[in-house]
């Protein structure tokens, strides 16, 4: 059997039409982890005005070689000032308060000594000192958030500023997700013999898919029987935007989604990939509708849904990215166990703002090991001519985080 490349597959996962325009409007306390479907562009200045940054007095910064200034009043947070200081006064104002009119400066409390109505200036401070300007936050027109933005709490924070009570945000893409063979056990089914295995690959999924913006369907899991198969699929196909299954797809005589998805009426794009793990991947597409057949491993079906199903949830949510590749040098020597592009489970390690890889820890063996994800983990990519990688040597990784 022969395998498109795995620069090819991606090549052609990026041009399959995907629709990324359908968006909703939802309250601004619901948006959090949404993706915004529309630029969040300031309609004015912020601050209005100059600004006192903390409590003090507004002052003309000419006036304190005076050494005294006379106190007209308080100007509180919230007020509308609008007296005008004249030579030899100031005002006390506080943090948030706009300045009066004819001040510059802001001297704070500490550095003065109030009695029977004025000030003394104990030490001087420079002139436009605690004193936000006009714009220093934003201006009107600045873009502050972009389309395509996976909404969290400082952009919820700059939108409330902005009196965003509803927010345009990309509907999310329905995922259905299910598991498939004959000899896995949904949660909470008894074992009748040993040789059954329970199921991860549907929950590590639908947790991936969700945390990538999608809405989940979850389906659980079916056993190998292709009439009820394809009736589940088809059932899924009926509100699911993309349908995720896991097993069935290699060459075996009980490994049916192969053979169902054609019957189904999708167009298949590719099936096999010189990847490991999942070289045994089917993509497929039925009008504005994707297939993706997964191994069954655990290891491979997560590898092979961050790099074939997470791109099309980005695309359908506007997004840019699905995640995050940086490069990162080799703390250890590297030997490459497959002739395709392999996708290694690894440690990420941050050194001042570099990246480093190694293996600590790791399991060695089938595409099974799912716990080789665990904490700071990434997949590092061993390009397919690749063999033996020495210790310093800079390499992809892609960071399991903020999908």
């Amino acid at each position: 059997m022969s395998f498109l490349a795995y620069e090819t597959s991606q090549n052609m996962l990026e041009l399959l039409p995907v629709n990324s325009s359908r968006f909703e409007k939802v309250p601004l306390s619901d948006a959090l982890g949404r993706v915004l479907a529309e630029d969040i562009v300031a309609e004015y200045n912020d601050p209005q005005f100059p600004t006192a940054s903390m409590d003090g007095y507004a002052v003309k910064h000419s006036d304190l070689s005076k050494g005294e200034l006379v106190v007209l009043g308080d100007n509180p947070a919230g007020h509308d000032e609008i007296r005008v200081l004249q030579e030899g006064e100031c005002i006390k104002t506080f943090t948030g308060s706009m300045m009066p009119q004819g001040s510059d400066t802001l001297i704070q409390i500490e550095n003065v000594t109030y009695e029977d109505g004025k000030i003394t200036i104990n030490e001087s401070v420079p002139q436009g000192n605690a004193v936000r300007p006009v714009g220093e936050g934003y201006k009107a027109g600045d873009i502050l958030i972009k389309k395509g933005t996976k909404v969290g709490f400082a952009e919820i924070g700059v939108m409330a500023g902005l009196n965003c009570v509803m927010v345009k945000v990309a509907v999310r893409p329905r995922v259905a997700v299910i598991a498939t063979g004959s000899e896995i056990l949904d949660l909470g089914e008894n074992s009748t013999n040993p040789a059954q295995i329970r199921s991860s690959n549907n929950y590590t999924l639908a947790a991936l898919f969700e945390q990538a913006g999608a809405e989940v369907i979850q389906l659980g899991t079916a056993p190998d029987d292709k009439d009820a198969l394809m009736q589940t699929f088809q059932n899924a196909l009926a509100s699911a935007d993309i349908l995720v299954s896991t097993g069935g797809v290699s060459v075996g005589d009980y490994d049916f989604v192969k053979d169902i998805v054609p019957r189904l009426g999708a167009k298949v794009v590719y099936k096999g990939v010189a990847i490991k793990p999942g070289r045994h991947i089917m993509v497929a597409q039925k009008g504005a509708q994707f297939i993706l057949a997964l191994p069954g491993f655990a290891y491979s079906s997560t590898v092979t849904s961050i790099l074939y199903v997470l791109p099309l949830i980005a695309k359908m949510l506007g997004k840019k990215q699905a995640y995050k590749t940086v490069d990162a040098q080799l703390q250890e020597d590297f030997k490459k166990r497959s002739p395709f592009t392999e996708f290694t489970a690894c440690n990420v390690v941050v050194e001042d703002g570099k990246y480093f890889v190694n293996f600590k820890g790791k399991k060695v063996g089938s595409s099974a090991i799912l716990v080789n994800m665990l904490e700071n983990s990434g997949l590092m990519v061993a390009e397919e001519d690749d063999k033996f990688l020495e210790k310093g040597t800079s390499v992809k990784v892609i960071l399991l985080e903020n999908f």
